[in-house]
């Protein structure tokens, strides 16, 4: 079964991005290709609008200028800001929609010709002059094919799904019947337990790439946050540039002793140097 074209797209805080965030990108990606279940042609990072009110979720300003700085390597990932730039909280089936609906009207040359500067570069090179020699080749030399824009997340949001009540069921229809789900589980959890446990999920099971992930990275923001309002060290668990940034602003309880102290001890270049 081939998906056809697929951007995977992550939905979420990011306060602050961690290495497992962008490690599920190139995880599901190398999945759904050694499968040949598709081809991805883009990743996006979507963070959530201030109005979310999660707790320890700093303004969407500094929460892109990290995932910046985290992604300064990638060639395929891109952040949209579109989710902080509305006037309050999206939906994720919104988001989603939003999303699948642009790239596939600037394919077919809907719209404004001006494209957003989150559209994954595969889809702008299409009509670009350098246009790759094996970009054709990604589409199936078919460009009027649409793009499926899929979320990306992990086994607890999948395991949200199946919670009675927690989300409309309309959400679920348009998430996981028109667009889907690619879920990176760790090794020894039961993700089609879920699946089984919620009618909705069950009809559209064939709308589900499971990917497990056998090098284990438990690795979360909220273990980041922890670590640097106790002015211990963060180092290795995500981007420098991230953590320097971090103690910069004094974000999440830093404070000028512990950027002293962490500064000296983890030798970090100046976050003035990076360019966000």
């Amino acid at each position: 079964m081939s998906y056809g074209k697929i951007v995977v797209m992550a939905c979420g805080s990011f306060s602050p991005p961690t290495y497992m965030h962008l490690r599920m990108f190139e995880i599901a990606r190398d999945y759904i290709h050694t499968l040949n279940l598709g081809n991805v042609v883009g990743g996006l990072v979507c963070p959530v609008h201030d109005a979310y009110g999660k707790k320890d979720l700093v303004p969407a300003h500094h929460r892109i200028s990290m995932l910046k700085l985290a992604l300064r390597s990638s060639s395929w990932i891109k952040i949209s800001e579109w989710e902080t730039q509305q006037t309050g909280w999206t939906r994720t089936r919104v988001s989603l929609q939003y999303h699948q609906d642009t790239i596939n009207n600037y394919l077919t040359g809907v719209n404004d010709p001006d494209p957003p500067s989150w559209l994954p570069d595969d889809i702008l090179n299409l009509n670009s002059l350098d246009e790759p020699d094996n970009l054709m080749e990604k589409f199936n030399g078919n460009t009027q094919d649409g793009v499926t824009v899929k979320l990306l997340c992990g086994a607890d949001l999948l395991e949200s799904f199946a919670t009675p009540g927690l989300w409309s069921d309309e959400d679920l229809e348009t998430i996981v019947g028109r667009h889907g789900l690619v879920v990176v589980t760790r090794a020894g959890s039961d993700p089609g337990k879920f699946i089984y446990e919620s009618d909705i999920l069950y009809k559209h099971r064939k709308n589900v790439i499971l990917v497990t992930n056998y090098i284990a990275n438990e690795v979360s923001s909220t273990q980041i946050r922890r670590l640097v309002s106790r002015g211990e060290s963060a180092k290795y668990l995500t981007d420098d540039g991230v953590l320097a940034y971090v103690r910069q602003h004094s974000l999440y309880g830093a404070t000028r002793e512990h950027t002293a102290k962490n500064s000296e001890k983890d030798s970090l270049k100046s976050p003035s140097k990076c360019s966000i």
